[in-house]
């Protein structure tokens, strides 16, 4: 059965993150899912690209994903931050042992800001992490700590990506392959 990821789009979203993290699990066989955390579908990202996402927030509120995925982006991660449904959503599917996944700025912003990193280790772009009290801040690409994988930010997408793909599916030869098509030599299933 495919795994199903949610991807959390917010006005501002990185549109690069999003969209590497979506093209890799989709290359992988996983179901990916386009979340708008607004009124609308139409979600306009940090550089103006218009985005229709698959569904909104209030059309899978009750649904469990086996991964929510929060791509960066400075306005974005605070419209995320503060959403109090957006909150919830992370909250329900973190108590379900799911894996939560920020890029960029969500770990420190839309986790950290709402105290949902609870002591995890995690990694954030930038000086983001001074403001954080509820996490441990690690100087690393991506980290994984209980079900919690994040990354550093952009210039990591692709490791970030295929990373979170290997913890859902453990297809190591199917990730490797991916990687080396159209990621060069530059990323390998962790031994």
């Amino acid at each position: 059965m495919s795994k199903r990821v949610a991807i959390l789009l917010a006005e501002g979203f990185e549109e690069a993150e999003a969209v590497i993290v979506l093209d890799v699990l989709q290359r992988l066989g996983v179901d990916v899912v386009t979340v708008a955390c607004q009124a609308t579908r139409q979600v306009v990202s940090y550089h103006g690209l218009n985005v229709t996402a698959d569904c909104l927030l209030s059309d899978v509120r009750t649904t469990l994903f086996d991964a929510v995925v929060l791509p960066g982006g400075p306005q974005g991660t605070v419209n995320l931050a503060a959403s109090p449904q957006v909150t919830e959503f992370i909250r329900e599917h973190d108590q379900a042992e799911k894996w939560i996944c920020p890029l960029c700025s969500a770990a420190a912003r839309v986790l950290g800001g709402n105290r949902l990193l609870r002591g995890r280790r995690y990694v954030c772009s930038g000086d983001l992490h001074h403001t954080v009290d509820d996490g441990v801040y690690v100087d690393a690409h991506v980290v994984e700590d209980g079900n919690l994988i994040s990354g550093r930010g952009l210039g990591v997408a692709f490791d970030f990506a295929f990373y979170l793909a290997w913890r859902l599916t453990g297809e190591k030869e199917a990730i490797n392959f991916q990687a080396e098509h159209i990621y060069y030599d530059s990323w390998r299933v962790p031994q």
